[in-house]
């Protein structure tokens, strides 16, 4: 019995090898796409009570010690609806609400600056430059 040339195609394109790689160079991830950077316009203030501080330190179980520019060191947690999408590590720059008692040692953490963000923060006079201590 003979098949049509439709199936002998399919055939011989099944027993062909597959090249996954298919001419990517793994080295370089994303080279043909073009790096703009990213332009911000405007950038979430701190409202009410809410200051802007830099976490210092994971203390563990969603906390961390965050250096506010309030000039008070703050220990600080993420809430729970925050918990999954807030991926924090030291250096990065945040919002912290304080609480309402023990606000000078306590508070929650509500929102993550992006670099562009916070160079916005920078000319627009939100954030001073920080002395390091090294």
């Amino acid at each position: 019995m003979s098949y049509p040339n439709i199936y002998k195609i399919n055939l011989n394109l099944l027993n062909m090898k597959s090249n996954n790689n298919q001419g990517k160079n793994k080295s370089r991830p994303n080279s043909g796409y073009p790096q703009v950077p990213e332009v911000i316009t405007r950038a979430r203030t701190p409202r009410d009570n809410e200051v802007i501080g830099i976490v210092e330190q994971r203390v563990g179980a969603n906390r961390m010690i965050v250096k506010c520019f309030d000039g008070k060191e703050r220990n600080c947690r993420i809430p729970g609806a925050l918990r999954r999408t807030l991926w924090i590590r030291p250096g990065d720059t945040v919002i912290v609400k304080p609480w309402e008692f023990d606000s000078d040692k306590r508070g929650d953490i509500l929102y993550k600056y992006t670099p562009a963000a916070i160079e916005w923060l920078r000319r627009k006079g939100f954030i001073k430059e920080v002395k390091s201590e090294f």
